[in-house]
C-alpha cells in the first residue's frame, strides 16, 4: 500500500498512484571509529542475506520513527535519526516459484548515526559492523544484479553524505 507516497506526495496523478509499489522504512545505521565509517546489516528473516533494518511504516508516526524502531527491533541499537530520507532504493521479497512470488518494494533509507547498542528483539538478525566495501559486497550476495546494485547505491550514497570530498574523514 502507498499510503506514505500519497500523504508526501499529494501532487502524483492519480495514474502513477495506481501503479504504486507498496512502501517500506530502512534505518542505514552507522557508526564512526578508528577505523572509519562502518554500516551495521542484519540477516533477512530466512537468514540467507543481509539488509539493513528495514519494515512497513506505521500510522500515527513519522517514516523516519518507524525505521528508528525497525533499528531498535531488528538491530537492538539507538541512536540520532535524520529526519528526512537521504536515498530511495527498489527491494524484492520473495521467490518466483513459491506464492505470492516476488514482490517489489520502495524503501525510503534514513541515516542513523548510532550511540547505544541494547538487547535487539530479533537476536536472530545476527546484527554485524561492516567498513563500507565489505558492506557493498556482503549486501550483494544471493541477490538478483538489480537488486544488489540497488543495496550498494544505498551505501555509496550514504557514504558520499558522510564523508563529502574535502573533508578530514574522506581523506
Amino acid at each position: 500500500m502507498a499510503v506514505g507516497i500519497i500523504e508526501e506526495e499529494p501532487q502524483l496523478s492519480s495514474r502513477f498512484l495506481r501503479f504504486a509499489l507498496p512502501l517500506q522504512v530502512a534505518a542505514v545505521c552507522y557508526r564512526r571509529n578508528g577505523r572509519g565509517l562502518e554500516f551495521l546489516l542484519v540477516n533477512t528473516n530466512g537468514g540467507g542475506k543481509w539488509t539493513f533494518p528495514k519494515g512497513a511504516p506505521e500510522r500515527g508516526i513519522s517514516h523516519s520513527r518507524a525505521a528508528e524502531l525497525e533499528a531498535l527491533e531488528e538491530a537492538g541499537v539507538r541512536g540520532q535519526i535524520e529526519p528526512r530520507h537521504f536515498h530511495l532504493y527498489l527491494h524484492s521479497k520473495g521467490v518466483f516459484w513459491k506464492p505470492p512470488g516476488v514482490r517489489e518494494f520502495v524503501v525510503k533509507a534514513f541515516l542513523m548515526e548510532v550511540e547505544q547498542v541494547v538487547p535487539s528483539q530479533e537476536p536472530m538478525r545476527n546484527p554485524t559492523w561492516f567498513s563500507p566495501d565489505d558492506a557493498r559486497k556482503t549486501v550483494a550476495k544471493g541477490r538478483e544484479v538489480k537488486y544488489a546494485r540497488e543495496m550498494q547505491a544505498v551505501i555509496d550514497r550514504a557514504v558520499e553524505q558522510l564523508e563529502p570530498e574535502g573533508s578530514l574523514a574522506a581523506q
